[in-house]
């Protein structure tokens, strides 16, 4: 099969970052350098699409357990009934509530609006980001907590995504140990979805903590998108594969190495045509697919899998980071719980809180104008707590209410704790000003007054240009056209001479006095 892609496909497609997690299989690999590997991809392919194989085709199965070992497949047959029924009436319900909402992410210096609406749902202050985008949990009910929900009906449906995570722990648990003892084993025949080079040499031994960390999922991510309300999807440009809800990607901000769980649901109707069955060559358009591919590699061809109501698939081990993962539209709208094992080191309530409390430490009385006084002037110290003001006002307050108020639609949980966090910011810039204050009063000798501008220019540049970028972003155009609960709010923001800010929104004017205090001759 051939196919001659447009100027504007290849050029759209070198440009743009997959739709989840544009982060390649090297970590370390800069968006220039990924945007270059496109390009070269483009050029290997000439006219020419790659292979892909679908269960319709001979060897799909082969290569399936040669190529994608860690790829494991569970059809709804093997879900319990009442699971399935009880998933997909919490779907149903958030639905419903307009919980679900499609992400403005930032991609390149630009906004744009995913297809897919998203929600998180998972541990109590627990986040997770992509795109630029952090997202904040709707907690569900673990033990120990105590969570009150907008509506009944919500809190059932948390409870019911709830006992799907612990479902599908448990499923991974044990399709990871099957993966294990059959390598160790040195089975050659194995069956469908297990491979017999599953290489799981990071084992030194049987390690069953080790497994069950990796598959502790902490978060879901929910999708819901009907495709038949789209007008347009982007036609995945390698293999021919036809529409893609997802572009191809690896899903980031993950402890490294762990699982990814995915509860599929389209929603069809109960007669269902079989892969096999179909007459159209590669795959069938009208049913949702998951496509897998190896990263870069234009040789192994691509598999298309089809997903049927109450599927579930695993990417278990390094699957996510040397493998990439699309999603190829069908007719029907569909639903999918993807559980994963969020990175949260810097991502929690408690982690931010703690922060705060570390740069507020250097916080002494109030002076006898109103201001504070600092314990440490040490240029250490100062430019820590400036790294902390920047961590608080941008990776949490301005993306918790660029949001709107999507993340109270269905509880308040994050309500108190914002507030908290907004408060300390306020004092935070009152440690700001501080600053200002002893590098401005006479006397100060000129090498110390240096070094405290010093520790504290950067991020105050940082400040300032951020905060254009969050104001700019809350007025563009396609945040104008979001529904007014999802219409972001720019937020921390005050106007010129606000009796109760300590310092103005725009630090312009500070930013250029510092950076002329350094160019002043030392006497």
């Amino acid at each position: 099969m051939k196919r001659t892609p447009t100027p504007e496909e290849r050029e759209r497609e070198a440009k743009e970052s997959h739709c989840r997690a544009p982060t390649g299989f090297d970590p370390a690999t800069s968006e220039k350098a990924r945007r270059g590997q496109k390009l070269r991809l483009f050029e290997e392919l000439e006219d020419t699409w790659l292979p892909y194989l679908t269960p319709k085709d001979d060897e799909f199965y082969q290569q399936w357990q040669l190529k994608y070992p860690k790829l494991v497949l569970r059809e709804a047959g093997s879900v319990p009934e009442e699971l399935h029924r009880e998933v997909q009436a919490a779907f149903a319900t958030l639905h419903k509530h307009g919980c679900l909402a499609r992400d403005l992410v930032r991609v390149q210096g630009k906004d744009l609006l995913t297809p897919v609406a998203r929600l998180l749902v998972g541990n109590p202050g627990c986040t997770y980001k992509y795109l630029n985008t952090r997202l904040f949990t709707v907690p569900w009910p673990v033990r120990g907590s105590n969570i009150s929900y907008h509506e009944a009906e919500v809190a059932a449906a948390c409870q019911t995504l709830l006992s799907l995570n612990s479902y599908l722990q448990l499923e991974t648990v044990q399709a990871w140990e099957e993966l294990v003892a059959k390598e160790r084993a040195n089975i050659d025949e194995v069956p469908v979805c297990i491979g017999p080079d599953f290489g799981l040499g990071i084992f030194d031994g049987p390690d069953e903590a080790d497994i069950r960390s990796r598959s502790a999922y902490n978060v879901t991510l929910l999708n819901f998108m009907d495709p038949q309300k789209m007008p347009y999807l982007k036609e995945e440009p390698y293999f021919g594969m036809g529409k893609m809800a997802v572009s191809w990607h690896h899903d980031e901000n993950l402890v490294d190495r762990s699982a990814v769980a995915v509860y599929s649901h389209s929603c069809e109707g109960p007669e269902e045509d079989s892969e096999e069955d179909s007459p159209l060559e590669g795959r069938d358009p009208d049913t949702w697919h998951v496509g897998f591919k190896i990263s870069w590699d234009i040789e192994t061809p691509g598999l298309a899998i089809p997903l049927h109501q109450g599927d579930c698939y695993f990417m278990l081990d390094d699957l996510n980071a040397t493998h990439q993962h699309c999603v190829l539209a069908g007719l029907p709208p569909r639903f999918s719980s993807t559980h994963r094992v969020a990175e949260c080191s810097t991502g929690t309530l408690d982690y931010i809180l703690q922060r705060c409390q570390l740069a507020l430490q250097n916080v002494g009385d109030v002076t006898d104008s109103g201001g504070v006084s600092l314990k440490s002037l040490e240029p250490a110290v100062l430019k820590q707590g400036e790294e902390i003001h920047n961590e608080v006002e941008f990776e949490w307050l301005r993306q918790f209410w660029f949001q709107g108020s999507r993340p109270r639609k269905c509880t308040d949980w994050w309500c108190q704790p914002m507030a908290q966090l907004e408060e300390m910011w306020r004092k935070m810039e009152g440690v700001t000003n501080g600053v200002l204050h002893e590098v401005r009063r006479e006397g100060v000798p000129v090498g110390q007054r240096n070094a405290m501008v010093t520790a504290i220019l950067a991020s105050l540049t940082t400040r300032q240009t951020l905060r254009r970028e969050w104001h700019a972003r809350c007025q563009s155009r396609i945040a104008r056209t979001l529904p007014a609960d999802q219409k972001p709010e720019c937020r921390p923001y005050w106007e010129k001479e606000d009796p109760a800010m300590p310092l103005p929104f725009d630090l312009t004017d500070v930013v250029s006095e510092l950076r002329g205090l350094l160019l002043e001759p030392t006497p």
